[in-house]
């Protein structure tokens, strides 16, 4: 049986894999988010996903490692995580009123050979308007902090969020589905 390892410091994602009755260890890196060119949204997610399994197989010798990225989609512009409180107002702002998407991008990376299946998971998200008070309070609350968009549906965020097409759990940072179909392919227990 190979061993799985989540190459995340995301909270939220160690949930959901525990939740999942899966084992697997946690790979805590420091990965360099930027990237250099302009990619499609699903391509860039799986870009910084695939970075980030390739990190973590790189300090291993077997196993599959789990890398993940998440990111908001509004208008083909792509949002990551807010470098500021304020940037996370401007983020809020924009997506108050839209139907955009997030995305995931997910990778296995098999440390023995290099192996890697990468996929992404989208999830079309109805968010209702929101006066300028309420967006303030929401990221006056911290709330909003190192979450794609500047909101976090699984916490108080989803009181915003009209409708969901697709996976909740890819928009909570980790497309279970997808992933148990990937773990399949991979062989993985």
């Amino acid at each position: 049986m190979s061993r799985l390892y989540l190459a995340s410091q995301s909270p939220r994602r160690r949930e959901l894999l525990a939740e999942s009755g899966r084992p697997f260890e946690s790979l805590d890196l420091d990965v360099d988010e930027m990237v250099e060119e302009e990619l499609p949204p699903e391509a860039y997610a799986r870009c910084l996903a695939e970075r980030k399994a390739m990190a973590g197989a790189a300090t291993l010798s077997a196993g599959w490692v789990l890398g993940a990225d998440t990111i908001v989609v509004v208008g083909g512009r792509i949002l990551g995580k807010p470098a500021s409180r304020d940037e996370a107002r401007a983020m809020l702002g924009r997506l108050s009123g839209t139907r955009h998407e997030v995305i995931t991008g997910v990778c296995l990376c098999d440390a023995g050979t290099g192996a890697r299946i990468v996929e992404a998971g989208v999830t079309e998200i109805v968010m209702r308007p929101m006066d300028p008070a309420e967006v303030d309070a929401y990221v006056d609350s911290g709330e909003s902090d190192g979450k794609a968009g500047a909101y976090a549906i699984q916490e108080t965020g989803d009181r915003f969020v009209e409708r969901i097409d697709g996976s909740y759990t890819n928009v909570v940072g980790l497309p279970m589905e997808l992933l148990d179909r990937m773990l399949q392919e991979a062989g993985v227990e």
